[in-house]
Protein backbone atom coordinates (compact mmCIF):
# COMPACT_ATOMS: atom_id res chain seq x y z
CA UNK A 1 0.00 0.00 0.00
CA UNK A 2 1.10 3.58 -0.47
CA UNK A 3 2.34 5.69 2.41
CA UNK A 4 -0.93 7.67 2.41
CA UNK A 5 -3.00 4.48 2.39
CA UNK A 6 -0.94 3.19 5.30
CA UNK A 7 -1.60 6.32 7.34
CA UNK A 8 -5.31 6.04 6.53
CA UNK A 9 -5.32 2.40 7.64
CA UNK A 10 -3.60 3.20 10.94
CA UNK A 11 -6.04 6.06 11.52
CA UNK A 12 -9.04 3.83 10.81
CA UNK A 13 -7.74 1.10 13.09
CA UNK A 14 -7.21 3.54 15.95
CA UNK A 15 -10.75 4.87 15.57
CA UNK A 16 -12.32 1.43 15.33
CA UNK A 17 -10.27 -0.55 17.84
CA UNK A 18 -10.16 2.11 20.54
CA UNK A 19 -13.55 3.72 19.98
CA UNK A 20 -12.17 7.17 19.21
CA UNK A 21 -13.71 9.72 16.90
CA UNK A 22 -12.17 10.10 13.47
CA UNK A 23 -10.91 13.53 14.47
CA UNK A 24 -9.17 12.15 17.57
CA UNK A 25 -7.58 9.31 15.58
CA UNK A 26 -6.40 11.74 12.91
CA UNK A 27 -4.90 13.95 15.61
CA UNK A 28 -2.94 11.01 17.04
CA UNK A 29 -1.59 10.05 13.62
CA UNK A 30 -0.63 13.65 12.80
CA UNK A 31 1.21 13.93 16.11
CA UNK A 32 2.99 10.65 15.40
CA UNK A 33 3.98 12.00 11.99
CA UNK A 34 5.29 15.19 13.59
CA UNK A 35 7.37 13.02 15.94
CA UNK A 36 8.74 11.22 12.85
CA UNK A 37 7.22 7.88 13.90
CA UNK A 38 6.38 7.06 10.28
CA UNK A 39 9.70 8.02 8.63
CA UNK A 40 10.80 4.37 8.28
CA UNK A 41 7.45 3.52 6.69
CA UNK A 42 7.91 6.30 4.15
CA UNK A 43 11.36 5.01 3.25
CA UNK A 44 10.59 1.27 3.17
CA UNK A 45 7.35 0.11 1.61
CA UNK A 46 7.82 -3.38 3.09
CA UNK A 47 6.85 -1.90 6.46
CA UNK A 48 3.44 -0.86 5.14
CA UNK A 49 1.52 -4.06 5.87
CA UNK A 50 -1.81 -4.64 7.55
CA UNK A 51 -0.08 -6.48 10.40
CA UNK A 52 2.23 -3.52 10.99
CA UNK A 53 -0.71 -1.12 10.79
CA UNK A 54 -2.34 -3.01 13.68
CA UNK A 55 0.90 -2.89 15.69
CA UNK A 56 1.46 0.78 14.97
CA UNK A 57 -2.12 1.68 15.85
CA UNK A 58 -1.65 -0.02 19.22
CA UNK A 59 1.73 1.66 19.82
CA UNK A 60 0.37 5.11 18.97
CA UNK A 61 -2.73 4.64 21.09
CA UNK A 62 -0.75 3.33 24.07
CA UNK A 63 1.67 6.25 23.84
CA UNK A 64 -1.37 8.54 24.17
CA UNK A 65 -2.39 6.71 27.33
CA UNK A 66 1.00 7.31 28.95
CA UNK A 67 0.75 11.09 28.69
Amino acid sequence: MTYEEYLDEVTTLIAEKYNLSDAAAIDLVVKAQDAEFFVPHDQDDKLRTLDNAHKDAKTIYQARQKK
